[in-house]
Parts: structure tokens; C-alpha cells; sequence
């Protein structure tokens, strides 16, 4: 390839990188005016296009590209791209998986110094990190996992390397881990930040101050964690704790409920993490809480810099930092109970607290729906079970225990319900893997994500939990709705939310300790329509009285936990 055109394709690829279509273009027209025939520039305007959203403009100049070099490398990639945003998985995987594997045949041939090892580069991220997300949207969590790892181990840049790896460590939880792989995998993250945390040397040690306490997340807004963030901003002690929230994230009408608390808020959207450390340190927060851990969009390089004297994380995410920089992870007796082994999978101590490590309150995130009254069992005369998880969650061995409860219940159905039923290509999939399996289609229901998810829980008899990475707010949802959730107690703190959140909701009963039992108890509730109806009917009020929506005795048991690792920090 000519010299200038690599120089062209890489600058092209720079301005890729920066989020700017128009420098693409720029240099799509510089190439066109060198060689039309070569494809680079009109590849390299497909794809400007494609990040522009004018899907139109990148599929024309795509067939037109494919039509004269049906091989043409980036050409394919935007084909694969536009497939990606249609959400064609079917189409999307196999493009994305045969560019992979080319590229990095052509890519190993080469040196790294090899200005064109620097264009197959940028195409290997792209394409690796799409396909990333199509493995995942399709539940193959742990393809997705090693198209992460394999995209941060081609990254130059520290903060990508480590994000891309973040994710990675995310992407593993939805799969049985050991709990030391687990802890080693995420010792490894905080190495590639390359980052000198603050010491706080100059902190006044003073027990009985009154504290200040930072929570830092990129979900201040319609999210998951929202449904727990009510009592941290609402019912902590203003007169020995005032409260600071900073923001990473974008703003939402949840957002509003949020800034509307007695609260400090600190917008540090667009801040790069050493000037979101600095910002923080500078407000002299002595806790600092991280709620998004791995998660998307995480604060951990921010935490690497220790902007705070004492620093924990938890509520948004299930498993170790791998920080030094953390001190502590917010668990509970039941997720990780005193003088077990599971607790060696954490580099950070662990906070427990002696009831739920969190407190369901879903006033922030949305309005709730009145609970249905009556078992649908009971008007239907057969049981329906039910999965709102995100499918990535459920196992092949889940799905053969689902597969055997329906054979023990006579007609009974099962309701699979999430994004992946939303797009034909994710039918497809799932009725795959259910058939494969032995699953009779004709017993199962696949719903399509929709805002009025919550009402549809009362077609939903009883809700079975995934495992090993249990659901969180789903379960919650779930019993407010007046739904029993039957829950396998793993061997994690993430395996065992579901357990968690059923005994301190007062329904110990639900939650089992092995596959057998999972089956068994789901089988004795489906074939129990009275007891069925008796959960429906009064679930939610005894919910609403359960130390799992009491914010209160919740925040009570916070702040001792906050008061005694802050004795901790003035005495060591």
C-alpha cells in the first residue's frame, strides 16, 4: 500500500479513535483523490457515516465497496458494523468473527513499527470489541469475556487497556469462578493504571467528627442502582454524617429527585479521572463509596487514586475492585458470612452488616404498580414460571433445571422475558439453545423487553432466580410485585444475592442450597396454587415491613459500619 495512503488510513483512524467523522471524511476525500479504485477512501467514509448514525450513506457506499472487492477489509468491517446496530446478530457474528481471525493472521506477519500494523490494529478494536458486544447481547457471556481480554491486551494506552479489561473482569461473573482466579484476575487490573494514590498524611485523625461521606457513580440516573440509593441520600444522620454525590454519568429525570436531596452535588461528567480524584480530595471527603465497581461506565481509576482518607465499595456491583486503594466491600451475613473462606476472594476487608447490605427503596427509579391480588395459577389452572433476568445470566445447566421443573408441574409454562426476545435474531437464539437442550418450545413464552415490565409480573406465578450471578433488583421487582422467587444460595457474594435479598425479606423458605433442591422447590410451589396465592396476596405488605425496605434500621447499621471503619483509620 503507498506510503501516503497509510498515512491517510492512520490518521484516519486517530480521528476514529477522538469521536470526530468530520476529520474521518477529511481524509476519506484525501485518499479518494489519490486512488478511487483502491476503496480506502469510500471504506473510510462508510464508516464516518456509520458513527454518524447516516446508516443509509454507509450501506450504499458499503455495496458499492463489496461490489468491486467483495475481500475489502474495512469495507466488511462497516458491513458488520451497520448489522451491529440492527442488532443482526445472525449476520453480525460470523462477519465480525472471519475479520477477526484475518486480521490478526495479517497483523502477526508484521512489525509493530509497520505503519499498516497500526491500521489492522485499529480494525482488530473495533471488530473485537463489537463482537464483545454481540456475544454478549446474543448470552454468551464468556465469548464475550475473551474478546475483552484479547482487545486490552492490543491496547497501547494505559486508562483503554485498563477499561477494556474492566469490562473483562465484569463479563466474568456471569460464569462460575473460583474465588481466588476471581481475586487474581482483578489484582491484575490496578498495574495497568500506572497511578500514585494520594496518602492523606495530613488528615486529622479525629474519631468523633462528624464524617464526610462521598458516593461516586456513573448511575445517578434511571438505573438499577437507583433503586437503592433512597436511604443513603434521604434518611442518613445530618446532624454526624453530611452526604456528597458525584456524578460521572449523564443527568435523567432521576437525576432531578436526586439533586433534589439534602445532599452536595458535584457534576464531574467529561473530568478525566486525575481531576475527578483532585475535585474529590479537595471537598476532604473522609469515606468515600464507589457504586459501579466494574460495571460500564466505572470510577475505579478515579478510586486508584485514593481521594479519600478511607474508601469502600458495593450496592452496584458483586465482587472484588482488585484495588489496593479500596479498604472495604459493603456485604451482609448472608452473602459473606463471618469466618467463611468466600471472603478470600476480596483484596478489600469486608464491612458486613448484620441484616442486607442493601435496602430496596424504588421511589427514585420509577412508579410501581399496584401488586396483582391473585395467583394467575388460580384463574389459568396451570402455573406459570417465570425468567425477567437478562438472559446472558442463564446457564445452559440452568435451563436443564428449568427444563426439569416444567416435566414435574402438568402444563405448566414458562415466561422468558428480556432484550435478547426483542430482536428476531435473539429469538432465534434462545429457541436454539431451548431445543438443543430438550426444552419443549410449546410450554415456553418469549416476551420482548418493554417499559411495563413490572405489570407483567401478574401473568408470573413464581419467578425463578439465575445463577451463578443471581438477580438483584430483579428479584426485588419481583417479590414487590408479589411474586415468590425461588433462589439458589452459590458459593460468591454474587451467587448469593438472590439468597440475601429472600431472607431479609422474610421469605428464608425460597432459598435452597443445591441444584436438586432448586427443582424441588420450585416443583412443590407449582404444584401448590393455594400457597401460590397466598404469596400474591401478601407479599408486598409484608415486604414493606421487612429489614429489607427498612431504610431506617438500614442506615442505622450503615453508619455504625461507617463510624467503626473510620475508628479504624484514627487508631491504625
Amino acid at each position: 500500500m503507498d506510503h501516503d495512503a497509510l498515512n491517510w488510513l492512520s490518521l484516519a483512524d486517530k480521528f476514529a479513535a477522538e469521536g470526530d467523522p468530520r476529520g474521518m471524511r477529511a481524509c476519506a476525500k484525501e485518499l479518494w483523490d489519490m486512488d478511487a479504485d483502491s476503496m480506502d477512501g469510500a471504506a473510510v467514509m462508510a464508516e464516518a457515516a456509520l458513527y454518524s448514525g447516516e446508516r443509509e450513506e454507509a450501506q450504499a457506499l458499503v455495496e458499492e465497496i463489496l461490489a468491486k472487492k467483495p475481500k475489502h477489509l474495512r469495507g466488511r468491517m462497516v458491513k458488520a458494523g451497520l448489522a451491529a446496530v440492527e442488532f443482526r446478530l445472525d449476520e453480525e457474528i460470523p462477519l465480525l468473527r472471519e475479520i477477526v481471525a484475518e486480521v490478526q493472521r495479517k497483523r502477526n506477519a508484521l512489525e509493530p513499527d509497520d505503519a499498516y500494523f497500526g491500521v489492522l490494529t485499529h480494525i482488530l478494536k473495533k471488530t473485537r470489541g463489537w463482537l464483545a458486544d454481540a456475544e454478549y447481547l446474543a448470552a454468551r457471556p464468556d465469548n464475550a469475556a475473551k474478546e475483552l481480554l484479547a482487545r486490552s491486551e492490543i491496547c497501547e494506552e494505559p486508562l483503554e487497556k485498563a477499561e477494556m479489561y474492566s469490562k473483562y473482569l465484569f463479563m466474568r461473573n456471569y460464569r462460575e469462578q473460583s474465588i481466588y482466579e476471581s481475586r487474581g484476575a482483578a489484582e491484575a487490573y490496578e498495574p495497568m493504571l500506572s497511578i500514585t494514590p494520594y496518602l492523606h498524611e495530613d488528615v486529622k485523625k479525629l474519631p468523633e467528627k462528624k464524617l464526610r461521606i462521598g458516593y461516586l457513580s456513573p448511575d445517578f440516573r434511571e438505573h438499577a442502582v437507583a433503586s437503592f440509593l433512597e436511604p443513603l441520600l434521604k434518611d442518613y444522620d445530618g446532624e454526624h454524617f453530611s452526604v456528597y454525590c458525584y456524578s460521572t454519568g449523564r443527568s435523567d429525570h432521576v437525576t432531578k429527585k436526586i439533586r433534589a436531596c439534602h445532599i452536595h452535588w458535584r457534576d464531574l461528567r467529561g473530568r478525566s479521572p486525575r481531576t475527578a480524584a483532585r475535585l474529590i480530595a479537595e471537598d476532604q471527603i473522609d469515606i468515600l463509596m464507589d457504586l459501579s465497581g466494574h460495571t460500564q461506565g466505572s470510577c475505579l481509576p478515579i478510586m486508584a487514586y485514593r481521594p479519600a482518607p478511607v474508601q469502600m465499595a458495593g450496592i452496584g456491583y458483586m465482587n472484588t475492585t482488585g484495588l489496593s486503594t479500596v479498604d472495604y466491600f459493603l456485604s451482609d451475613e448472608v452473602c459473606l458470612p463471618t469466618g467463611e473462606a468466600t471472603a478470600e476472594g476480596f483484596v478489600e476487608k469486608i464491612l458486613r452488616l448484620p441484616d442486607s447490605h442493601l435496602c430496596y427503596r424504588p421511589g427514585f427509579a420509577r412508579e410501581i404498580p399496584s401488586a396483582g391480588t391473585e395467583a394467575p395459577c388460580l384463574r389459568n389452572g396451570y402455573v406459570t414460571f417465570g425468567s425477567f433476568n437478562n438472559f446472558a445470566k442463564v446457564t445452559d445447566e440452568t435451563l436443564l433445571m428449568w427444563r426439569s421443573i416444567l416435566d414435574q408441574v402438568p402444563d405448566s409454562r414458562l415466561v422468558i422475558k428480556g432484550k435478547i426476545c426483542s430482536i428476531p435474531s435473539g429469538q432465534a437464539i434462545v429457541k436454539e439453545r431451548l431445543a438443543r437442550l430438550g426444552v419443549n418450545m410449546a410450554r415456553i413464552e418469549l416476551r420482548p423487553y418493554s417499559p411495563d415490565y413490572l405489570e407483567q409480573y401478574r401473568d408470573i406465578d413464581i419467578a425463578l432466580d439465575a445463577m451463578p450471578y443471581n438477580g438483584g433488583l430483579t428479584t426485588c421487582e419481583a417479590l414487590y410485585m408479589g411474586v415468590p422467587v425461588v433462589s439458589l444460595r452459590g458459593r460468591s457474594h454474587g451467587a448469593r444475592f438472590g439468597a440475601s435479598i429472600l431472607t431479609n425479606a422474610g421469605v428464608r423458605e425460597l432459598v435452597v442450597e443445591n441444584d436438586l433442591n432448586y427443582v424441588r422447590r420450585a416443583v412443590q410451589l407449582g404444584k401448590s396454587p393455594e400457597l401460590v396465592g397466598a404469596y400474591h396476596s401478601g407479599l408486598r405488605a409484608n415486604l414493606l415491613k421487612s429489614p429489607l425496605m427498612d431504610s431506617k434500621k438500614y442506615m442505622h447499621e450503615l453508619q455504625n459500619g461507617y463510624r467503626q471503619i473510620w475508628k479504624n483509620f484514627c487508631t491504625n
